[in-house]
């Protein structure tokens, strides 16, 4: 079995530097725009001197440029019942979701409050009295020894 050469140069090659790549888009760029320019020489020699040719390129022309300001008249139609629809949408259905969020978010807002002053102060205080009372009974008791170590 032989492996063919060519296979592992192409797989194993280099990648290309960004250099190349720029290099190559000019070249393009530059070659594009001398064809265009050589088109637009040729149609216009034509042009001159095929007056015939040229009223029915005109005409054509013409019949397109219709065409295409009718696709874009098409185009802007939808896209105005598109954003219609969206608007629709945002003031029919997601404000809604917004404000009963909003509604949700303020209560456990209040609940996080009441929780607050209503049972975890209360417990803080108990807990804070109990340990207080403890260690006066444990300071106060004589033979017993402190658990804290100084």
């Amino acid at each position: 079995m032989e492996t063919d050469n060519s296979e592992l140069y192409i797989n194993n090659a280099p990648p290309k530097k960004k250099n190349d790549t720029m290099r190559w888009v000019v070249i393009g760029a530059i070659v594009g725009f001398i064809l265009l320019i050589a088109v637009a020489v040729g149609l216009s020699w034509v042009m001159v001197s095929n007056p015939a040719i040229t009223e029915t390129l005109r005409d054509v022309f013409i019949i397109w440029m219709a065409f295409v300001s009718i696709l874009i008249g098409v185009a802007l139609v939808v896209l105005i019942i598109q954003v219609a629809r969206l608007t629709n949408l945002l003031q029919h259905e997601i404000k809604p979701i917004l404000d009963n969020t909003n509604q949700t978010i303020n209560t456990v807002r209040g609940t996080a409050a009441f929780v607050s002053e209503n049972v975890s102060e209360p417990m803080v205080k108990i807990s804070s009295t109990v340990a207080g009372v403890t260690r006066f009974v444990q300071l106060l008791t004589p033979g017993r020894k402190s658990k804290r170590k100084r």
